[in-house]
C-alpha cells in the first residue's frame, strides 16, 4: 500500500464529501433544478468538508497519537479525546448527526463509552469515518476490531459495527491492489465469514444493552444479516448496472450504515477507472449524498490513488495540508515494524 493510494482515499472522502454537501437533503429533481443540467460539476472554492471528514480526521488523529500496539484502552483514551474535540470544535457546523453528538456529550458527562454508545443507532456516522483505519498496514482480524471499536463509541447497532468492519475491508482491499472484477464476491465472502464472530476482547459487554439478543454471537450476527441482505440488492444492481438511475433506488437512501455502503459501492462499481464520475454519480443522489460520496470518494481513491483527481480540486479542498499530513503519518507508521497494530 503505497502512500498515493493512501492520500488518494483520504482526499476522495473529502472531494466527495465536500461535493455532496450541497445536494443532501435534495430529491433528484431538484438538485437537477439548482445544478443545471446534469448536477454540480466540481467542487466549489473552497471546498468546505462536513462533519463526514471532520470525524474522519478525529480517528485518524486518534489512530497517530495512540501507542502502538494498539489495545482498547489506549486507543479508546485517544478516541475519546479526538471525539470531544471534535464536539467543542467551533466548525463543528456541518450538520453532525445527532447520534454522534449524543453520544458525545455522553463521553463528555465522563460516561463509559460502552454506556455513552447508542444501542439503537446504526446511522452512517459509524462508516463515514472509518477510512484511516482501512488504510493501516495491519492484520484483518486487527483492522476489523479497531473498525467496529471506533464505530462502537457511538453507533452501537450491531449493524453499525458490521458496515463499519465492511467498508475498512474494502478500503483496504482496494488500496492493495484488489481486482475491481472480482470484489463483490470478496465482500460477501468476508461478511459471510464474520457472521458469528463478536470481538470481545475490544467490544467488551456492549452486547449485552441489546434487549433481545441473548448471545453475542447472536447480537454481531443481525448486523453482518442486515449487511448481507443489502448486498442480495447490491448483486441485482449490478447485473443491471443501470448508471443513469438513483442509486439509492437499487440499494438504499444511505442514512443507516448498510445502505451507505451499498449505495457507495455500487457508485464505484459503476465507474470504476473514473474517479470523478463516481463522486458524481454519488453526489446525484435523493438520500445522504454527501455521506455516500464520501464513502465512494475513499474507495475511487484507494483504487486509484492521488493522481486520479483533479489538481485544481486538490488543492482548494478544506484542510488539504491536513489530509496530506495525515496520509504521510499513516504511511510511515506501516514502515515501523513496532507501529504495526
Amino acid at each position: 500500500m503505497d502512500e498515493k493510494r493512501i492520500s488518494g482515499s483520504l482526499v476522495g472522502a473529502a472531494l466527495g464529501d465536500a461535493l455532496g454537501a450541497d445536494t443532501e437533503f435534495l430529491s433528484i429533481e431538484a438538485i437537477l433544478r439548482k445544478f443545471p443540467p446534469s448536477g454540480p460539476i466540481e467542487p466549489p472554492y473552497p471546498a468546505l468538508i462536513t462533519d463526514d471528514t471532520q470525524m474522519a480526521l478525529a480517528v485518524g488523529d486518534a489512530l497517530i497519537a495512540a501507542p502502538r500496539p494498539y489495545t482498547p484502552e489506549n486507543l479508546g483514551e485517544q478516541l475519546r479525546r479526538t471525539f470531544i474535540d471534535w464536539y467543542n470544535d467551533p466548525e463543528n457546523n456541518r450538520a453532525p448527526g445527532n447520534t454522534c453528538l449524543q453520544a458525545c456529550e455522553e463521553l463528555i458527562e465522563g460516561k463509559k463509552w460502552t454506556e455513552a454508545s447508542q444501542i439503537s443507532s446504526k446511522g452512517c456516522g459509524a462508516n463515514m469515518r472509518v477510512m484511516p483505519v482501512g488504510l493501516l498496514k495491519t492484520d484483518a482480524a486487527t483492522r476489523a476490531k479497531i473498525a467496529q471499536f471506533q464505530a462502537a463509541y457511538t453507533h452501537g447497532h450491531p449493524t453499525g459495527l458490521a458496515a463499519a468492519d465492511l467498508t475498512a475491508f474494502v478500503i483496504a482491499d482496494l488500496a492493495q491492489g484488489g481486482d475491481v472484477m472480482n470484489l463483490p464476491q470478496r465482500v460477501r465472502a468476508y461478511a459471510n465469514s464474520q457472521r458469528e464472530i463478536y470481538h470481545a476482547d475490544w467490544l467488551g459487554a456492549l452486547w449485552e444493552r441489546s434487549i433481545v439478543m441473548t448471545t453475542p454471537q447472536q447480537y454481531i450476527a443481525h448486523g453482518w444479516d442486515e449487511c448481507l441482505t443489502v448486498l442480495d440488492k447490491l448483486d441485482i444492481a449490478l447485473i443491471k448496472m443501470d448508471r443513469h438511475t438513483d442509486p439509492c433506488l437499487a440499494t438504499g437512501a444511505g442514512w443507516v450504515a448498510e445502505q451507505a455502503f451499498a449505495t457507495a459501492l455500487l457508485c464505484f462499481l459503476m465507474f470504476p477507472d473514473d474517479p470523478v464520475a463516481v463522486i458524481h454519480r454519488a453526489v446525484v443522489t435523493s438520500g445522504d449524498s454527501d455521506s455516500i460520496a464520501c464513502i465512494a470518494g475513499s474507495f475511487a481513491g484507494a483504487y486509484q490513488g492521488i493522481d486520479s483527481w483533479p489538481a485544481a480540486w486538490v488543492e482548494r479542498i478544506e484542510h488539504r495540508d491536513r489530509l496530506l499530513n495525515m496520509s504521510a503519518k499513516i504511511h510511515r507508521l506501516m514502515d515501523n515494524p513496532k507501529d504495526h497494530a
